[in-house]
């Protein structure tokens, strides 16, 4: 297939998983043979691609995202010109037989529907929340959509209708109604986020589900079989997350519990500093530390259990599941889209999120139950290889953009 990847960060460019997610199934796209572009943006980029990255072009141009500022509409009107006149331009030059669509947060969304004007298919990978949450917020599509707002730019608005310049732009640079956008082809990294999205009224139930792969070359090592001593906390610090659960847990057991929690993260620095005073106040065995994405394998293999505290509708997370292929016991909430992985004392330990004194209760008994620490283990450290590994979800991303080809 020819595919042009369509997305609005491609490392080294990125801010997380889903970025580099987008990086690793493309260039496992390529090594089958496939012929793949990337178009994406020129965040973080001081000027042309680098020659040993000729597929990839980054010339489109984010707003109000990642350090970019809101911008006013007649500059506004130049950037949505510029993206969607980009986006043809790729789509006649490379001609695709299909378009691979990522995170458009921070991008035009007009370009979906320059997508469907173009009669090329298109398939989105939805791995957060930038349809539900974000998709009704684009700027241009709302400035030229909304019943209401300013005198001001109602009679913007009216004239720019009357003297045809909605017109040149809309040939261009579309200017429908976000209810016009079509995700006739996409699929979720969870049926959990499906349901979301299709939540907020979005006909998206048809879509597939494609759950996140691990890069299980990197994070690997046989299943632990040891007392836990050094339990492991990684993510954002941050209330979603719920770092403050597991130090509120660790107050209720700290006469029982046996090990030292090693906390992973960074987070807004208030933030931060009211759970290291709230740690070293109760005296509690926490060390804090940062480590950078390829230190992580190490990380994950000098520990025996990860705590997954999150409370927020994670999407699919990818903690767990690097640490499982690292041979980790897991306890975890069944938030988001980790009811999809984790079976409780099955392949982890599951309590409900927030719940400080059943986590406390849970950490307890792996404590001590050293054949469900290793049964758990195992069973997760196999699941995550055969199911979750890098070549089986390329076989079906594979398969789903060739199912999405004109018959």
């Amino acid at each position: 297939m020819k595919i042009l990847v369509l997305t609005n960060l491609y490392p080294p460019c990125y801010v997380g998983g889903y970025e580099l997610r987008c990086a690793a199934v493309t260039e496992a796209l390529r090594k089958r043979g496939h012929d793949v572009h990337v178009l994406t943006s020129n965040h973080g980029s001081k000027g042309a691609a680098p020659a040993e990255e000729p597929h990839v072009e980054r010339s489109l141009r984010i707003h109000g995202y990642y350090g970019h500022p809101w911008l006013g509409l007649r500059a506004l009107k130049r950037l949505e010109l510029h993206n969607n006149e980009t986006l043809s331009r790729a789509l006649a030059v490379l001609k695709p037989d299909v378009v691979h669509v990522w995170c458009m947060g921070g991008l035009s969304k007009s370009l979906c529907l320059t997508l469907q004007r173009s009669g090329v298919p298109a398939v989105y990978d939805v791995s957060d929340h930038w349809i539900l949450r974000s998709l009704t917020g684009d700027v241009w599509l709302d400035w030229w959509n909304r019943s209401k707002g300013s005198i001001g730019s109602r009679m913007q608005r009216a004239l720019w209708t009357l003297y045809g310049v909605r017109k040149r732009c809309d040939a261009i640079a579309p200017t429908n109604p976000v209810s016009d956008i079509r995700f006739q082809r996409l699929y979720f990294t969870s049926a959990r986020l499906r349901e979301l999205t299709a939540q907020q009224g979005y006909d998206v139930m048809h879509g597939g589900v494609i759950h996140c792969p691990v890069d299980t070359q990197r994070f690997q090592g046989p299943p632990v079989n040891r007392p836990p001593k050094n339990w492991l906390w990684v993510g954002r610090l941050a209330e979603d997350k719920g770092i403050l659960t597991a130090l509120r847990a660790l107050l209720l057991i700290k006469s029982s519990f046996a090990g030292e929690l090693h906390v992973f993260g960074k987070g807004d620095d208030a933030y931060v500093t009211m759970l290291k005073n709230f740690a070293a106040g109760n005296l509690l065995p926490v060390t804090w530390h940062s480590a950078m994405p390829d230190e992580m394998p190490s990380v994950y293999r000098a520990h025996d259990v990860l705590l997954f505290t999150s409370e927020w509708e994670e999407p699919f997370a990818l903690t767990p599941l690097e640490a499982m292929a690292c041979g980790l016991p897991v306890i975890g909430t069944m938030t988001g889209g980790s009811r999809e992985l984790f079976r409780h004392g099955e392949n982890a330990v599951t309590y409900d999120a927030g719940a400080a004194t059943q986590l406390a209760e849970r950490i307890l008994l792996l404590q001590s139950e050293h054949h469900l620490r290793a049964s758990i283990a195992q069973t997760g450290h196999a699941e995550v290889h055969q199911r979750f590994a890098m070549a089986p979800i390329v076989d079906q991303i594979e398969q789903y953009l060739r199912e999405s080809l004109p018959a």
